[in-house]
């Protein structure tokens, strides 16, 4: 079969688009974000909630809808994802308020949570071993075209429309993408183990009990949020724990603890949560800075992104050859480092009030680093695994990416709330710089394990 011939340019082009539209709507709220804050006149902490609903969404659905796919079949679920996704954004545009707001990107994220893995599943499924490798490249490719285009689409949205239309431009595509589907994607199945659906609840409360409890915890001083705070933070501990017991003595646990035994799995999976908690903290105060800092418009700030986004698709293909040559550890290592040096340097930086032209080599710096970083340590846990396990090990290895980055994001918006201390100009500019120093710190602790990658 010719991979360019018709049917499978069809199949490219479909399961693409699906993770193309789930990896978009991370990126374009970013640079949207200024004009919801100020629209619905919100703190910072309660902005964060606008990215980490949905991504607390996916990482706790995500494990449910692999199992739903490989029972009910990948096609229709994910349309279906399509579907919840395409309503969600609706309701994301229309929402009246920030509350509206952030459940309309939950109903988003259970839409998202499927889009990706079972577009993954439906193209390998599809193909025969040979074409697999170069099939998934583009796939891979075309994903994470929505790193560049995300936030610089966002301003341009956001400057010349509002921001309510970065969620109306999902709804012809999702309706499109379903017709299409329905008929140029082949349908398939896979095991059909029972669904644990108090594992995927205990999922829920444990990363949203723990993100809320921090994200109220800068806000001790109100007897109210001080005692929600305390009930949230025990409330996602407690679950957490009970799905650790459950994990441990589940005949077919959803999230195998015995995996966890090896020191590079455990260790590719931290490093992970670490790398991308402190790139989500950045992608969310960045565009903010240049916005209320630097006095640039929404599509300005999206264009000045380009020196750090557009570098993780130019770096990724070198990266995934320095891999094969030198190996997942001193890649990652190295990676991480160079992430974490970047924000370091824009953060001293911008507090000598440097021009923008003076940040483009940190920004160029951080993205070639989480290129690197990132296809290493995906590699070293999907490598530490049996080949039977490489299904499940990607489904935890998402799952770690995504709560580590709302992690990331909630305690860097702990770290600036702790230094702005109020709403004028140079607050910010001295919450944001501290932001900044944080998110290099959570990149370097990542060293410690990468370096223990085998």
């Amino acid at each position: 079969m010719n991979i360019f011939g018709k049917k499978v340019n069809w199949l490219l082009i479909l399961t693409s688009l699906g993770f193309f539209m789930a990896m978009m709507d991370a990126m374009i709220v970013t640079t949207a974000s200024t004009a919801i804050r100020l629209d619905f006149q919100v703190s910072v902490a309660t902005l964060q909630w606008a990215l980490n609903a949905y991504n607390i969404t996916i990482a706790a659905v995500l494990l449910v809808g692999v199992s739903l796919g490989e029972r009910w079949g990948r096609r229709k679920v994910y349309n279906w994802g399509i579907l919840i996704f395409t309503v969600g954004s609706v309701l994301c545009a229309l929402a009246p308020m920030m509350p509206a707001l952030i459940a309309a990107r939950v109903v988003e994220g259970v839409g998202a949570s499927v889009m990706t893995p079972m577009s993954m599943a439906i193209l390998t499924q599809a193909l025969p071993p040979n074409e697999r490798g170069r099939a998934l490249g583009i796939w891979s490719g075309i994903g994470g075209l929505a790193l560049i285009v995300g936030p610089s689409l966002g301003g341009f949205i956001v400057a010349k429309l509002a921001w309510q239309w970065i969620f109306w431009i999902n709804v012809p595509i999702g309706l499109v993408a379903i017709g299409l589907s329905r008929r140029y994607l082949p349908e398939s199945v896979g095991q059909t183990d029972r669904l644990k659906l108090l594992d995927a609840f205990l999922i829920i409360v444990t990363f949203t009990g723990i993100i809320l409890g921090l994200s109220l915890s800068t806000n001790l001083a109100t007897p109210m949020l001080a005692r929600t705070a305390l009930v949230s933070g025990v409330a996602g501990l407690a679950a957490g724990g009970w799905l650790l017991w459950r994990q441990a003595h589940a005949t077919q646990p959803v999230i195998p603890l015995m995996l966890f035994k090896s020191v590079t799995f455990t260790g590719g999976n931290l490093a992970t949560a670490l790398l991308y908690g402190s790139m989500y903290g950045v992608i969310f105060f960045l565009p903010q800075y240049f916005q209320l800092g630097a006095k640039a418009t929404a599509l300005t700030a999206g264009l000045k992104l380009l020196p750090w986004t557009g570098t993780l698709v130019l770096v990724a293909p070198f990266a995934g050859r320095a891999v094969d040559r030198w190996g997942e550890k001193w890649v990652a290592t190295l990676g991480l480092f160079l992430q974490g040096f970047g924000y370091g340097l824009i953060a001293i930086l911008v507090q000598q009030q440097k021009t923008y032209s003076w940040l483009v080599l940190p920004l160029m710096l951080a993205g070639m680093g989480l290129s690197m970083a990132g296809p290493a340590l995906q590699k070293a846990v999907l490598g530490a695994v049996p080949a039977i396990e490489i299904g499940t090990a990607s489904g935890i290895y998402n799952v770690f990416r995504l709560f580590g980055g709302a992690l990331g994001t909630a305690i860097t918006v702990m770290i600036f709330e702790e230094f702005s201390g109020g709403g004028t100009s140079t607050q910010f500019m001295t919450g944001f710089q501290m932001a900044l120093l944080g998110t290099a710190v959570i990149s370097w602790l990542g060293l410690c394990w990468s370096l223990r990658l085998r």
